[in-house]
């Protein structure tokens, strides 16, 4: 499949971003505006908690230009200097010494350890964080200030400069995830870096792997090898699919750590089970495997609920599987069950659901999986087309927290409009303001905004196989939930935010991503 062509974009004028600085001298809220020359402390995504722009202060980066990062600031002094390198040509050395950037752990406690104080002045730039998580979120902030051409692979023409001026931020939600389909298309370990390096711009913690489905089981499970040598050989289409090594599988969870994204695994059951059914003949009911499946249709497969082996087996793999994972969390599915009695579907869980405990793991599963009656430390993803559910009221009650997903809002694998090549429509169209026009701590009916752990992006892979799908689909979709995940509510408005998605466009051109010009933003070029 080919990437579909780019929409033409809608000509408009680039309007003043939404909101005035506040008097006084007080902290300015993210969507003011400022003088010309420091509008970029303004189109920062997601919007911070709070900006004040120092109207004729500039910082320009040089050849002389060094990061002074000591101890465990060192690691993400290190991925600074990596940013800013190949775009400047500049050597820019990280030491423990004096620096004109300088990264210290010595932040209020009062930014939580994902907060940070980052303060531009003529002289020097001052990055404060109280964890190097901090600092990491600080500098996702600080290359967004910079031009756009520092998003650039190769050298570029300069002057570097950052306008003057200080942001206070932290986040809303502590768990802003996306999720990534590696089952019904698989992704090479360096495709998924990749999409690790992109969301990490956006603040984004959690990436969800989406790592078995009936197309194919694409992580190794030693105690049951024929998953991937048969499950995992094929795809949708019939392609040649593939699956990860355990080793695969800790470098990728190595890399994201690296950029402070913790990997949350799933292995869906008890449907969305073909690959698994037809590697191993003795988890189907009638002892029958059925053959590999390259369609899309979803519902037709089913763990056998009353045989000792589907336990064992499930057992074996939250086993495996919480051995190579450090995150909290195993995602154990459970959605679209629909070859599953109810009957079925809550024996099958009650069995389940304690597992991911046994091996010091939290359970995560799609929000049907509520009928199990999980105990209060899991979370329940919602993936619904609608403000309310029973199951959801319950989960409260019990005290779960609940990730919203809702697929009509969030899901970043349906089209934009009709005329979008790829992705699918069952939840509806999903543009940009779509994804931006719900609020994750007030859209479920009976659930507040302190049961609401935080919100996810998931990308389902149907029709996607390759990055330059992945990031069509994702961007710039991706960036407008992270800010629902991060941002004060009251920072979040649609016309302040397409506005600053405009100013995207050059950055996402410059490190090569291939997005969506929804003519809804007024792109700059």
């Amino acid at each position: 499949m080919t990437r579909p062509p780019l929409p033409t974009v809608r000509k408009a004028a680039l309007a003043v971003v939404a909101g005035a600085l506040l008097t006084g001298g007080l902290v300015a809220p993210a969507g003011g505006a400022p003088a010309e020359e420091n509008i970029a402390m303004e189109n920062i995504i997601p919007a911070p908690e709070s900006v004040q722009p120092a109207p004729g202060t500039t910082y320009e980066l040089t050849e002389q230009t060094s990061i002074e990062a000591a101890g465990d600031a060192a690691e993400v002094g290190e991925y600074l200097a990596g940013v800013l390198r190949p775009a400047t040509g500049f050597p820019i050395p990280v030491n423990d010494g004096s620096g004109g950037i300088s990264l210290a752990l010595d932040g209020s406690p009062e930014l939580g350890p994902e907060g940070y104080r980052l303060q531009v002045a003529d002289d020097g730039i001052g990055l404060h964080a109280s964890s190097p998580e901090g600092l990491f979120n600080g500098v996702q902030t600080l290359r967004q200030l910079l031009p756009a051409a520092i998003e650039s692979p190769t050298e570029q023409p300069g002057p570097w400069t950052v306008p003057g001026g200080e942001v206070v931020d932290k986040p809303r939600f502590e768990h802003r995830a996306t999720m990534l389909d590696v089952a019904r298309h698989f992704f090479s370990v360096d495709q998924v870096k990749l999409y690790i390096d992109q969301v990490a711009r956006y603040k984004i913690n959690r990436l969800h792997l989406h790592l078995t489905d009936d197309q194919g089981w694409r992580i190794q499970i030693n105690s049951w090898p024929r998953l991937t040598e048969y499950g995992g050989s094929t795809e949708v289409g019939g392609g040649p699919g593939g699956y990860y090594t355990q080793e695969d599988y800790a470098e990728i969870v190595e890399y994201a750590a690296s950029r402070y994204i913790t990997v949350v695994p799933e292995i869906d059951m008890p449907g969305h089970t073909n690959a698994a059914l037809a590697s191993y003949a003795e988890l189907n009911c009638d002892g029958v495997a059925p053959p590999l499946y390259t369609g899309i249709e979803v519902g037709f497969s089913s763990f056998c609920v009353d045989k000792d082996i589907t336990y064992r087996f499930v057992e074996d793999v939250i086993r495996e599987l919480a051995a190579i994972t450090p995150g909290p969390y195993l995602h154990i599915g459970g959605d679209e069950a629909h070859s599953t009695t109810d009957e079925d579907y809550k024996q099958f869980f009650e069995k389940v659901i304690p597992l991911p405990a046994k091996y010091g793991k939290t359970a995560l599963g799609w929000h049907e999986y509520g009928k199990g009656a999980p105990g209060g430390d899991a979370v329940l993803q919602y993936w619904g087309t609608t403000d309310t559910d029973p199951l959801l009221d319950e989960a409260v009650a019990r005290g779960n927290k609940i990730l919203a997903s809702p697929a009509n809002l969030s899901y970043l694998d349906h089209k934009y409009d009709e005329n979008t090549e790829l992705g699918l429509h069952w939840a509806g169209y999903i543009e940009v303001a779509d994804a931006y026009g719900w609020d994750p701590g007030s859209y479920l009916k009976g659930v507040p905004e302190e049961s609401i752990l935080g919100v996810e992006a998931p990308l389902w892979s149907e029709t996607l196989e390759n990055s330059d799908h992945i990031e069509f689909m994702a961007f710039p979709r991706l960036p407008a939930i992270a800010e629902l995940g991060w941002s004060p509510k009251s920072a979040q408005d649609w016309e302040s935010f397409r506005q600053r998605l405009a100013t995207h466009g050059p950055r996402m051109t410059a490190s090569g991503i291939d997005y969506y010009r929804s003519p809804q933003v007024p792109w700059q070029d």
